[in-house]
């Protein structure tokens, strides 16, 4: 019951930001009291990052010359403390990966950054964990076929861009239709839903499209971005699946990697309650069902 955390580096957003900083110290809490090990999330090899992201891009990063639009459209000021969180949730999910190649699933309470592009932040996204990790699993020989299932309620814009002309890395993202962001880029396979879309419906779609993606594409290697922001009542989600369905539909890809022997790294993507309980509740539900499926 091991999960990294990068939630040691404490980052000051302004006063009334909309961004649920809080959760992710919340989450390692909670499951320290529920018997978990946690590890501080190593930092990220600058190397990695190059994998990804542009070198204007990182330059900017690493000499704090990100200008007021890049800012605005990242969603976050610039300051030394968000650089090293955000190196530090790129190194949660190499170290998950890892984890996950020797234990069959790792897990980072943090990640998901799927708005990040090669050479731009968006949407509270700096790095890109997932892709940065496909990489580096795909250049060390670690995995040759890697297969990210985005189901944060927001498209994962960033992922879809850097792969979209890589059939090695198989990008699914099932999101909300009228959702952020309003342009959205082309996954290996879409799935946009309607507002409101609640436990039945977006558990049927998941029952099937997904097995027909691991009979077909057959990755060595899976990356699950478990948003939680698709559940009713979310600031920024406008579905409404209830936590059950959150546990359900998680459930969906730990059976099929269990069952078919392949590593899973969980990352929590977005979460927006103004309860940050219910976020810290879900996440917490999920993750047992990890543990159970993973060690029955």
């Amino acid at each position: 019951m091991l999960a990294y955390s990068p939630s040691f580096i404490e980052v000051s957003l302004p006063e009334g930001h909309r961004f649920p900083m809080s959760k992710y110290a919340a989450l390692a809490a909670r499951l320290v009291h529920q018997g978990w090990a946690i590890q501080k999330a190593p930092k990220a090899a600058l190397s990695d990052l190059e994998r990804v992201h542009s070198t204007d891009y990182l330059n900017k990063w690493f000499t704090g010359t990100l200008s007021a639009t890049e800012e605005r459209l990242l969603g976050f000021p610039y300051s030394e403390a968000m650089l090293e969180r955000s190196l530090h949730s790129v190194g949660g999910t190499v170290a998950a990966m890892h984890h996950a190649f020797e234990h069959g699933y790792g897990i980072n309470l943090a990640g998901g950054t799927h708005h990040a592009f090669r050479d731009r932040g968006e949407g509270f996204c700096v790095f890109n964990d997932l892709a940065i990790c496909a990489q580096k699993a795909r250049a060390e020989n670690l995995a040759q076929k890697v297969l990210i299932i985005d189901l944060d309620v927001h498209q994962g814009n960033g992922t879809a861009k850097i792969f979209e002309n890589e059939p090695r890395v198989f990008t699914l993202s099932v999101h909300g239709e009228r959702n952020y962001p309003f342009k959205k880029e082309s996954s290996d396979l879409d799935i946009g839903l309607d507002d409101g879309t609640s436990d039945e419906a977006y558990l049927e779609v998941l029952q099937q499209t997904l097995p027909k993606i691991f009979e077909t594409f057959k990755p060595n290697l899976v990356f699950l971005q478990a948003g939680v922001d698709v559940l009713a009542n979310d600031r920024y989600g406008r579905m409404q699946l209830s936590q059950h369905g959150v546990v359900a539909r998680d459930n969906i890809v730990y059976n099929l990697c269990k069952n078919q022997t392949i590593p899973v790294v969980y990352t929590m993507g977005g979460g927006y309650q103004k309860d940050i309980e219910i976020i810290v509740a879900a996440h917490a539900a999920s993750l047992k069902q990890i543990r159970q499926v993973f060690t029955s």
